[in-house]
């Protein structure tokens, strides 16, 4: 089967969330979703969510699905509210804890945070299929990036998040707490094993130099011969050399520190304080 996948691009962040149909039906889901967040300010806004949102709506689609690809650091999940709007479960990599545990101790999170993955409806393993719809997706565990990294091969078309970027571009980094360059490229291999002719999807595009529009579809067979990180058969050690010699040179992102709070909850703010209010915390020093 080969679904109908509909993109979605937030320039702020170089991320593109999907809606993911069923061809043969009404029934979706939604691939990485974005909450807009503006850092200065500490405000959030609905526009991305609300254009994905107007869009499903307009053409008369079910939500079944909010699936993450893993915990971002560059972008806050809108998860919680189109879940709100449109219905869906929210599922996520079961590694997911192990994103807790550590992230909870870098944000001094305490005993009140919850860190069985409980804030999300699903959590999947190596294996696990779910159904959009008549439209099977598998799930593969594609860690590295970070531990709870998936891939969703839905028909044929997968969905990698950070795992691969566009051939031109490469991979990603795996310099986060509990990334590993070795890890990554085993998962890598674990997609381009997948049949050559699979559609694949990356969650963020940056246009290499000499390109000039953004571009998020490519396929197996492509990366296999054109990858500038794993591409015509680089081997591990050639490519870890690269890999944390580069992430080395990285700066954090700039939404690290919301992002990873609010995208561990499943998207949600941490709890009100007595008035209310809702506090985002910054760790000084600790990534």
């Amino acid at each position: 089967m080969s679904p109908n996948v509909k993109a979605f691009f937030d320039d702020a962040s170089n991320t593109i969330s999907y809606v993911v149909r069923d061809p043969n039906g009404t029934a979706c889901a939604v691939i990485d979703s974005v909450l807009d967040f503006d850092y200065a300010s500490g405000r959030t806004d609905t526009g991305s969510a609300d254009e994905i949102i107007d869009w499903i709506i307009a053409e008369g689609l079910s939500v079944e699905w909010l699936l993450e690809t893993h915990v971002h650091a560059d972008h806050l999940s809108a998860a919680p509210y189109i879940q709100e709007r449109l219905g869906g479960k929210i599922g996520i990599g079961d590694r997911i804890t192990v994103v807790q545990h550590t992230f909870g101790k870098v944000f001094n999170e305490g005993t009140a945070f919850q860190r069985d993955g409980s804030q999300f409806d699903q959590l999947f393993v190596e294996g696990d299929s779910l159904m959009i719809g008549q439209m099977r997706a598998d799930v593969l565990h594609t860690p590295g990036h970070t531990p709870a990294c998936l891939t969703y091969v839905i028909g044929d078309a997968g969905f990698v998040g950070d795992t691969l970027f566009m051939p031109d571009f490469g991979t990603a980094r795996c310099d986060f707490p509990g990334g590993s360059s070795d890890t990554l490229y085993d998962s890598v291999q674990k997609i381009l094993a997948l049949p050559d002719e699979t559609r694949i999807f990356v969650g963020h595009d940056y246009k290499a130099p000499g390109r000039d529009a953004y571009a998020w579809e490519t396929t197996v067979g492509e990366q296999k011969a054109a990858n500038v990180h794993v591409g015509e058969g680089k081997s591990k050690d050639e490519f870890t050399s690269m890999r944390d010699a580069r992430d080395a040179t990285l700066a954090m992102p700039k939404l690290i520190i919301p992002s990873l709070q609010v995208n561990m909850r499943a998207g949600r703010m941490p709890e009100p304080d007595a008035q209310g209010d809702v506090f985002l915390k910054v760790p000084v020093n600790k990534l």
